[in-house]
């Protein structure tokens, strides 16, 4: 069974430790609610594939197959060498080869080339238990549909629990499972609640800055690191505390 089954645009979601950035603390009665926690896997880039509404043909793109005016979706070795370059087109044309077919639209993060155990696609490592012997390994998270073209694209199911993929003689699928949290929150909330009343929330404009820079933070770094957050906080103008009520 399903944990989530809803239909939505296509558009960006907000990370919830990003929206305290504006003041926005729903987030911190969220984990104190009944209902399930699901994960999605931290690969980069994104992969889309399926089938083409437009002409039923397989493609492999990024996420601009859904773009509004330079669409890029790739029916052939050729279109991907004219829509992409560099590693993205490397690792496009591995999907191309390997990916199955598959009667819709789906969503998916590029892991990595096979042969290790060790991955670390974007900000998160990821250690298989054994060396990954597959070519590729994608983890597909979102299926699509539209009633035309791939721009009017819109979510219908976000595929925790969801296995429709499995793994061939070239792909290794992995995906996000789904757990009940069970665990004491409670104390975690009060404390965050009680900083953020000591806490000077920023414009939307600030907060996306100061979540940029976040993420560089992230990638050179623990994320608790108080001397690159203070450094980050005096950079943008802002109270350390503030930051640290993020990063918990």
């Amino acid at each position: 069974m399903l944990c989530h089954h809803y239909y939505m645009k296509n558009t960006h979601l907000q990370h919830p430790e990003d929206s305290i950035l504006t003041g926005d603390l729903t987030a911190l009665d969220w984990f104190l609610a009944d209902g399930d926690l699901s994960v999605k896997i931290d690969g980069a880039p994104a992969i889309v594939w399926g089938t083409n509404p437009a002409t039923g043909n397989f493609f492999v793109g990024t996420k601009s197959v859904f773009n509004k005016v330079k669409i890029k979706i790739n029916e052939t070795h050729d279109d991907i060498d004219r829509n992409h370059s560099g590693n993205v087109a490397d690792i496009l044309h591995r999907c191309f080869d390997f990916l199955p077919s598959f009667d819709g639209i789906v969503q998916g993060d590029f892991i990595g080339f096979g042969g290790d155990d060790t991955f670390c696609p974007n900000t998160i490592t990821y250690i298989f238990d054994e060396i990954i012997e597959k070519d590729i390994i994608i983890a597909p998270h979102t299926l699509y549909a539209t009633d035309g073209e791939m721009k009017d694209a819109y979510v219908i199911n976000d595929m925790v629990d969801m296995e429709i993929f499995d793994d061939n003689d070239y792909v290794k699928f992995v995906q996000p499972k789904c757990w009940q949290v069970d665990e004491d929150f409670d104390e975690i909330v009060a404390f965050a609640k009680q900083m953020s009343c000591m806490c000077e929330f920023l414009t939307d404009k600030q907060s996306q800055q100061v979540q940029q820079q976040l993420t560089s933070v992230i990638r050179a770094g623990p994320a608790t690191d108080y001397l690159t957050m203070d450094e980050l906080a005096f950079a943008n103008n802002i109270y350390s505390n503030f930051l640290r009520l993020w990063s918990l």
